[in-house]
């Protein structure tokens, strides 16, 4: 059977060619045609067109059809047909998916313990993928758990096993602002993830076949808890200090508040205590992208060729909003990357051949699966009293019935799963609000009383806060609101800190670039 599958791919593929070489023969032909056309030198606009017209009539008399300008070449659509078939021919020898730990060695925590998640899903055993820097103290109480961005691997520091530079390399070190000759820092790839711990790429031990999309709806506070799973079986129980960047901002919160007699510090940098509308919008829309990638398959595509070109337009949207316009502005500014050639519809700015790098480079290193529910999981982020009062309530029930092993009723597709709404959306007044669309919505300047409740769990928690003026993935005023939240709950010991442009343009990014601010304040808040 395998051998047949090679032939039929190989017949495929070597079918292809050919026909691509006849559309780009006549795309010259075309081409030269045009060139070589030359129109009789007229100084009358109507006499030049009545002769356009006549050759024309002239040509199509006799049978042969001329385009008024030759057709476009994409560059950038060929090199993703290029892309599939390699995968294609690659698929039939081993395999099409790619190694996706590409972080290399790493230590590794296999609990089969069930871990039971906020939104009744379960998995019957779980892996995490970690790793260590610095040495940990007698009494284990200099241990600092850092989180990781949606997809960065544990990897954030090189290590003897994997000399590679991390993704926070010039952040841990003897004296960095991660100080190894003072603390033991631990980095974990989060559940759901594609670097080691346990995702949609992962086996189900129910079946031995893959997860894909029947991997459950997770949130970052299932991840969490897998975390502290770890640090139960390391024998640590209580953290120096939780830090995080981006989604690790989230985390890094969500850290306090689950487990607050078991955090001693917090620094959030560039996160939330919510998951906002804008934010959502951006990675709702990079999962739209990615699954409408016939090659997603809804799922199920890791024994065939991997969306590679929904994960490159995902990317390159996220990108869009890791960086500042400023940044770009003084980077790229309207430069072309060949003013010499006219313009085309593949990447022509620089700004475009930059998107388009990002995109390709990211496309074939990190699995769509565990983006989509990583992803889905930061927009799910909500550290409101209500929405952890009710995620409470459905593990406890869960948990119940999963212990009982009593059958229980599988959940419709339209219930457990991403759907469209019954009716199409219409705009809503508020409740309590204006009925006459015209008239403004008055918001309140201080921070949800949800929120304030949610968070009052961390009023003696010394926590860090920082934000970037230049970020608009996660706004400043998004950091203000922690910081205000804490405050309102009573928290005296919150230290807020916003670089404005003058001292960063990276946007979102800053949190991995500047060393000099961001790394320098979190070195004085950690001691």
């Amino acid at each position: 059977m395998k051998s047949t599958r090679s032939i039929v791919a190989a017949a495929r593929i070597t079918a292809r060619q050919p026909s691509r070489t006849l559309q780009n023969s006549r795309i010259r032909q075309t081409s030269s045609s045009a060139k070589s056309h030359t129109f009789p030198k007229v100084s009358n606009p109507k006499h030049e067109i009545r002769s356009f017209h006549a050759k024309s009539h002239q040509a199509a008399s006799a049978g042969v059809a001329e385009a008024s300008n030759p057709a476009m070449a994409f560059p950038c659509l060929d090199a993703l047909e290029t892309k599939s078939a390699t995968l294609e021919a690659r698929s039939l020898r081993s395999g099409p998916e790619p190694l996706y730990n590409t972080s290399g060695a790493t230590l590794y925590y296999y609990s089969q313990d069930p871990l039971v998640l906020d939104w009744g899903g379960v998995l019957r055993e779980y892996g995490v993928a970690y790793e260590t820097w610095g040495e940990l103290n007698a009494d284990k109480s200099n241990v600092i758990l850092l989180h990781t961005g949606l997809s960065a691997s544990s990897h954030a520091h090189s290590t003897e096993r994997n000399p590679k530079p991390g993704w926070w390399e010039k952040f841990i070190g003897p004296g960095g602002c991660l100080d190894t000759n003072k603390y033991h820092v631990i980095c974990t790839n989060v559940i759901g993830g594609c670097y080691g711990s346990t995702g949609p790429s992962s086996i189900d031990p129910a079946d031995g076949q893959r997860y894909a999309t029947r991997f459950p709806i997770l949130t970052m506070e299932d991840m969490v808890r897998a975390q502290f799973k770890l640090l139960d079986h390391l024998g640590i129980e209580k953290l120096y200090a939780s830090v995080g960047a981006s989604m690790g901002g989230m985390q890094s919160l969500a850290a306090g508040v689950l487990f607050p007699e078991r955090v001693g510090r917090i620094a959030s940098i560039s996160g939330c205590a919510r998951s906002h509308p804008y934010s959502i919008a951006m990675r709702h829309t990079q999962r739209q992208v990615l699954m409408m990638d016939p090659k997603w398959n809804r799922g199920f595509y890791y024994d065939s060729i991997p969306p590679h070109a929904g994960m490159k337009l995902a990317r390159e949207i996220a990108t869009v909003t890791y960086r500042s316009g400023p940044e770009w502005e003084n980077r790229f500014g309207r430069r072309r990357a060949d003013p010499s050639r006219r313009p085309a519809l593949c990447p022509d700015f620089l700004i475009e051949t930059y998107l388009d790098h990002a995109g390709e480079k990211f496309c074939l290193e990190y699995d769509a699966n565990s983006l989509l529910y990583v992803s889905k999981a930061m927009d799910l982020f909500d550290l409101g009293a209500s929405n952890q009062s009710a995620a409470a309530l459905r593990r406890s029930q869960k948990a119940e019935t999963f212990i009982s092993g009593s059958s229980e009723n599988q959940e419709s597709a339209a219930s457990c799963s991403l759907t469209l709404p019954d009716s199409p959306y219409e705009e809503q007044p508020e409740s309590n609000g204006p009925t006459d669309m015209n008239e403004p919505v008055t918001t309140s300047s201080e921070p949800p009383k949800d929120l304030v409740l949610g968070l009052k769990g961390l009023k003696n928690h010394p926590t860090l806060v920082m934000g970037v003026a230049s970020d608009i993935l996660f706004p400043a005023w998004q950091q203000r609101e922690i910081a205000e939240t804490l405050r309102k709950g009573g928290n005296k010991s919150v230290k807020h800190v916003e670089l404005g442009e003058d001292l960063s343009l990276f946007g979102h990014d800053s949190f991995l670039l500047d060393l000099e601010h961001i790394g320098a304040n979190l070195k004085k808040f950690l001691g």
